[in-house]
């Protein structure tokens, strides 16, 4: 099992597709697949299908929530007014988005909570990891001319092959307002990023 796989290990049961054997990233690519798969297979006294997005029936969407799916909404989880779900989305058990957030293609771990106007582009968060009022988790380098990802953790360099990754942020992380988290940023578990920090962990190019 690699260092990824180990952030994710405990989160990993939480999918709604067999997934422990996967590095977080190939979570990813696997989504919209995965989550199209699931559609035809969940009980109807306990969740309602809405064209590609899964609604578990115990959670709470406001009104203006835009779900271009495919997207699984779990358990109790909530989603403000005016948020925006695309490109394949897991809210897993207890998830909470506020309002204007965006997610494109991550899953948001049980328990973890979007403040408002958050964007999440092709990350995984945690358990109980919380992002504060306009925290930005990046997930292309639109500057570079290397767009290429690198993961940088427990010591190790590796390289997906991906030009689209945001962050892998570990259980129980919280990042402060406006920060931002540069693409491939990888974070152990509680980690605390400040307000208006830039987390910049790959210095190529």
């Amino acid at each position: 099992m690699s260092e990824f796989q180990r952030l994710f290990q405990a989160m990993a049961a939480d999918l709604p597709w067999p997934a422990a054997e996967c590095e977080p990233w190939q979570w990813l690519q696997q989504l919209p697949r995965r989550l199209s798969q699931c559609l035809d297979r969940l009980p109807a006294d306990e969740w309602r299908v809405e064209g590609e997005a899964a609604i578990h029936r115990s959670a709470q969407l406001d009104p203006g929530v835009v779900l271009k799916g495919p997207a699984w909404i779990g358990p109790n989880c909530r989603i403000a007014a005016h948020a925006y779900l695309r490109g394949g989305v897991v809210l897993c058990r207890g998830a909470a988005v506020g309002p204007g957030c965006e997610i494109k293609t991550s899953i948001i771990g049980p328990g973890s909570r979007l403040a408002h106007f958050n964007f999440v582009g092709d990350s995984v968060l945690g358990r109980d990891v919380n992002l504060e009022a306009g925290a930005i988790l990046a997930n292309h380098w639109n500057e570079r001319a290397d767009k290429a990802i690198r993961l940088h953790f427990a010591g190790r360099t590796v390289e997906p092959g991906l030009e689209k990754l945001g962050a892998l942020l570990g259980d129980h992380v919280r990042v402060g307002a406006n920060a931002v988290l540069s693409p491939g940023t990888v974070l152990a578990p509680r980690a605390v990023v400040a307000r208006l920090a830039l987390v910049e962990q790959d210095g190529a190019g």
